[in-house]
């Protein structure tokens, strides 16, 4: 194992990795926004506010926030695979049980857990990449991770919308569900064992402590400055899938629902953009990649001041892919700028700030989205943008290969 320098593009087990992280990322972000789609279906179900409806997206992502580091502890201690594994077992059948909750409080309580239990795949998932890649193609490979979780968060998004439209949306949630335990299942049946890093269980020597690990990665301006691209960009893209449905419901747009859920194909630009981010950091440079991307995300958000369906479907897509290579580039670097011993945490803290991003802007814009229109919300995604380029540029200059 000590000779073992990482997996190779061209080779069988490169190949049967990046499928394999590709149905992961599918299982894992499908279940995750299954309810986002059908947000205003809740809301009229259950006479709620759309902030209200919406925390049924926060609490899965505040599940997940909470347990990636926990996750990232168990994964040093039995391995990256089991790990992974185990979490989506557990959230496919949490999942199964979703559709028959009666009440907000329940649904919600639910939705938690699930989101706990998914977990385990973006906590551990580029920390066992990282260790099982070569290290040249980490960017590249962590770009094809992504992708597979722009199609989990399509598809999961679609598939409910669409079947919620003739059914209901707790008939849209359990399809989805179906669509997760495919996944899962092509998952187990691909994933390659790790060979580049030994579970705690069966070390004859101790590394350090999770907390020494944490903090090794805390005390890093780069660190901070990455785990801060996640949790502001990730915040306003997730307030805006949240509430543009609700918008483009009202006039001057007047859309129906079949119309709003197809508003979430522009999830295909990310599928596009992330694996394209990741090689573009290999040839220019990560920084300017990542702050690339945040400008055309930017520019998208910008666009979505026009009050004509043809100029915020646009704004949407440029939106989507300049979020999702930002996103390629950041958590594919969080590992390889982290100690080695300390890769599983760094991964960890980068999504426990992306979901903490999620589940406070995805409700809390919400709020400013009531109270103030349209506008103010746009105006609050754009300066959130703009902090995230500004944090970029003081603290990764010096990191940006």
């Amino acid at each position: 194992m000590g000779d073992f320098s990482g997996h190779v593009p061209g080779s069988r087990e490169y190949r049967r990795l990046l499928i394999a992280l590709f149905f992961a990322g599918v299982a894992t972000f499908a279940q995750l926004y299954a309810t986002q789609a059908v947000l205003p279906t809740i809301a009229a179900d259950v006479h709620t506010s759309p902030s209200n409806a919406a925390l049924t997206v926060s609490a899965s992502t505040l599940g997940l926030a909470a347990a990636v580091i926990p996750w990232s502890t168990v994964a040093d201690r039995v391995g990256r695979v089991p790990a992974m594994s185990i979490g989506l077992v557990l959230a496919t059948v949490l999942g199964a049980i979703t559709p028959f909750a009666h009440d907000l409080g329940t649904l919600l309580l639910l939705r938690l857990l699930e989101g706990a239990a998914l977990g385990a795949v973006p906590a551990v998932a580029l920390a066992y990449l990282s260790e099982e890649v070569d290290a040249r193609y980490v960017a590249a490979a962590a770009g094809s991770y992504i992708a597979g979780t722009t199609v989990g968060g399509l598809s999961g998004r679609v598939v409910s919308g669409w079947v919620a439209e003739a059914a209901g949306w707790r008939w849209g949630v359990a399809s989805v569900v179906l669509l997760c335990l495919v996944a899962a299942v092509l998952f187990l049946a691909l994933v390659p064992a790790s060979r580049g890093f030994v579970p705690g269980r069966l070390r004859t020597t101790k590394g350090p402590s999770t907390v020494r690990r944490l903090w090794l990665n805390l005390r890093s301006n780069a660190q901070l400055a990455l785990y801060a691209q996640g949790f502001l960009l990730m915040g306003a893209f997730v307030a805006v899938y949240n509430y543009l449905g609700f918008h483009v419901s009202e006039s001057p747009f007047s859309l129906s629902p079949a119309v709003v859920t197809s508003l979430f194909l522009a999830y295909l630009a990310g599928t596009v953009s992330s694996p394209r981010a990741g090689a573009l950091a290999v040839r220019h440079g990560r920084l300017p990649v990542l702050l690339g991307c945040s400008l055309v995300m930017t520019g998208g958000a910008a666009l979505m001041f026009v009050p004509a369906t043809a100029v915020v479907v646009v704004g949407l897509i440029a939106f989507t892919a300049g979020f999702f290579g930002a996103h390629a580039v950041a958590s594919g670097w969080t590992p390889v700028a982290a100690e080695p011993q300390a890769r599983a945490q760094a991964s960890s803290l980068y999504y426990l700030g992306y979901y903490a991003g999620s589940s406070v802007f995805g409700w809390a814009l919400g709020v400013v989205y009531g109270e103030a229109g349209w506008g103010w919300f746009l105006g609050a995604v754009l300066a959130m943008c703009a902090l995230s380029m500004g944090l970029a540029v003081g603290a990764l200059r010096s990191a940006s290969r």
